[in-house]
């Protein structure tokens, strides 16, 4: 069914806002009125008596429409399926109209709505998709003259309506517009032209249900083309859709007027009776055909063919030839009523296939984010309580068992083992980041859908937040464990201490938070993730020292990230030749004659000693902390350079989940 030829809106008609405001006065009347009328649930708002004038002409055209997937078997090595979701699907929409996607539960209404959104993997879909002739799914256009309204609230559980909102209109709307402008809008930000929603009914009772439908047809009247997909609508809610499509398992049973129902399944030898719901009967029949043998809703299918064939010739005989507008001239059109305030003009948008469809600079944006994860961050003190709290018990617990290390051979031992212990534990408190980024990942994907925001814009504000994060737990981890330990270097090697433990917390937080950006599941993330510290505490020279690891598994040990900082601490403690760790009879404890007594550990000493043709006495020192660091193997870097690369680790990491988004959410359902 061809769309009414187009004309331009007079200056001076209400914009979307006003429209909206009206809404509200309507929905207040309503409520006044409770006592007066018995029916006023059916007369919340009178959209007629609105007399809003014509839209800006905007046709969205999609034809023959086919998606598939292809499911492989859990447990088959090359067993697969290909699924068809759509199959030949078409239909159009006009501003000022509500498209509404009807169908059972597995029909494919929420495939159609992704598919001409573009949330779908294009290289399989197949057919067009075109505002007023031309394709927008091929560019990144429709990102900015759409909205899509997901049918799951996905938001930060911290913040108010209010501030969620406002954040919104931050990311969508540009820096020029005042903070009182901004306050007027609401999520639908920037007034676009086309609006998706994905059952925006679900839940709802009855009352609300129609409220929220009449909402959507004032935001279609200010110009605007509305497509939903819906349940079940009621009777009163279908007299105020504009369009039609039934699908059955992917496929088009009906496209058109609500109005012609009637007549449709009247021609198709199935009358609906008097008094019923005419949607219950289309979606019941539709039903009883599928459970018939060999494809019950072919006939229905072929019947719809052939029934749009002639009300299609017979609409376009009395309307005449379509006159639409070209696309630039539209935009341009409704750039100038208001819409699509985000910023770029109808001859901007069409200029470049890429669309520089931001509002706001990258830098902007980064500020916002990283404003709303600090305040939703704040106001979640328990988590950071929870950190501080493990680091304290752990720190306590290592101070009570390595209290006051002396300069023996068993001292430098436990030194040794604390050190192998402190390390692995920076990063595994890092594991709580898992959940972080997969909680918010859908809001991510939602917001950047539309480009709410640059993908590096959020990469770099979730590194920022997260760093003076950090700071707390590393000092508080290394006031409690330095002294009490009695480690090494002073103030000067304090200092080295937090800077090292810091960078640990850092590169382990970015580790964790690339692996749960690849992975979205929190089980595998948690695996992998503890799998992969774990391969790298193996390899990090602890265990194994390096001269000692195979040479297939050396390139392992030099990507450990437990290697540098595990090597930094250790030469922050020990490099210095003037400290004793094994003098004189000390060096037989640990060996069989360290049950001889001293008095026959000297006469051992003064007979090696001659051997070796050097004096050796009770306090001759046989073993250094450089001794101790050789013996270690460690012997190729400074602990500045390892302190660097463990800071250098972490960036990699965080340029890996940059990447991991920006591929990853590419042409995704969501």
């Amino acid at each position: 069914m061809p769309c009414e030829p187009p004309y331009i809106l007079p200056d001076g008609s209400p914009t979307l806002v006003e429209l909206l405001k009206d809404c509200d006065s309507f929905r207040k009347e309503g409520s006044n009125s409770v006592t007066k009328s018995d029916d006023t649930s059916h007369h919340i708002i009178d959209i007629d008596a609105l007399h809003v004038p014509p839209a800006v002409p905007f046709v969205l055209a999609f034809n023959n429409l086919e998606y598939s997937v292809t499911l492989r078997q859990r447990f088959g090595f090359s067993s697969t399926s290909v699924k068809t979701l759509l199959d030949d699907v078409s239909g159009e929409a006009c501003d000022g109209d509500i498209l509404a996607v009807l169908g059972a539960s597995g029909a494919g209404k929420s495939t159609l709505i992704d598919a001409l959104a573009g949330r779908v993997a294009k290289e399989s879909l197949r057919g067009s998709v075109t505002l007023n002739g031309d394709n927008v799914l091929q560019s990144n256009l429709l990102k900015v003259i759409s909205a899509y309204v997901m049918q799951d609230d996905l938001l930060f559980p911290m913040l108010t309506v209010k501030e969620t909102l406002m954040f919104a209109s931050e990311f969508r709307l540009p820096r020029s517009l005042s903070k009182s402008k901004k306050m007027e809008r609401m999520d639908i930000i920037h007034d676009p032209i086309v609006l998706f929603l994905d059952e925006p009914t679900s839940g709802l009772d009855s009352t609300n249900a129609f409220m929220v439908v009449q909402v959507l047809k004032r935001i279609a009247q200010s110009g605007s083309i509305v497509i939903m997909s819906i349940h079940q609508p009621s009777a009163r809610i279908l007299d105020l859709l504009d369009r039609l499509i039934i699908l059955s398992r992917g496929k088009s049973v009906f496209n058109g007027s609500p109005a012609n129902l009637p007549s449709f399944f009247s021609d198709f030898g199935h009358p609906i009776p008097e008094r019923e719901n005419i949607t219950e009967f289309a979606l019941d029949l539709v039903r009883e055909l599928e459970r018939e043998p060999n494809e019950g809703t072919r006939e229905l299918v072929e019947f719809n063919e052939k029934w749009q064939k002639t009300i299609f010739a017979r609409d376009t005989t009395q309307t005449g030839s379509d006159q639409s507008l070209s696309l630039k001239e539209a935009i341009d059109a409704s750039v100038s009523r208001g819409k699509l305030v985000s910023g770029s003009s109808g001859s901007n948008l069409l200029s470049m296939q890429t669309v520089s469809s931001y509002a706001n600079p990258s830098l902007f944006e980064t500020f916002i984010l990283a404003k709303r994860y600090m305040k939703n961050w704040i106001r979640m003190p328990e988590l950071v309580g929870t950190r501080i709290a493990t680091v304290m018990v752990t720190g306590f617990l290592l101070a009570t068992v390595y209290w006051k290390l002396d300069n023996t051979p068993r001292g430098a031992q436990e030194r040794l083992t604390f050190f192998a212990f402190v390390v692995p534990t920076m990063f595994y408190c890092c594991l709580d980041n898992v959940p972080v980024f997969i909680q918010e990942r859908y809001i991510f994907l939602r917001e950047t859908a539309h480009n709410a925001y640059r993908t590096s814009s959020y990469v770099i504000s979730h590194s920022l937040v997260t760093m003076p994060q950090l700071i707390a737990p590393s000092i508080v981890f290394a006031s409690i464990t330095f002294w009490t330990v009695g480690l090494n270097g002073g103030l000067q090697g304090f200092f080295f201490y937090v800077l090292i433990i810091y960078a640990s917390f850092w590169s382990g937080a970015s580790v964790v938070t690339f692996i749960s950006g690849v992975l979205p599941n929190i089980m595998l993330s948690y695996m992998v993730a503890i799998s992969y510290l774990a391969y790298c505490l193996l390899l990090s020279g602890f265990y194994v020292n390096r001269d000692r690891i195979p040479i297939y598994w050396m390139w392992f040990h030099y990507i450990s990230l437990l290697k540098f900082p595990y090597e930094a601490v250790l030469i922050n403690e020990f490099d210095d030749p003037s400290r004793c760790f094994v003098k004189g009879v000390q060096v037989f404890d640990g060996t069989l004659i360290g049950g001889v007594s001293d008095s026959g550990k000297v006469k051992l000493l003064r007979t090696l000693g001659m051997s070796l043709r050097k004096r050796i006495t009770e306090s001759t020192c046989l073993r250094t902390g450089s001794d101790l660091l050789a013996q270690q193997s460690i012997t190729q870097l400074s602990k500045w350079d390892c302190l660097w690369i463990t800071f250098a680790c972490g960036l990699f990491f965080r340029i890996l989940f940059y990447f991991a988004l920006l591929f990853g959410r590419k042409n995704k359902r969501t």
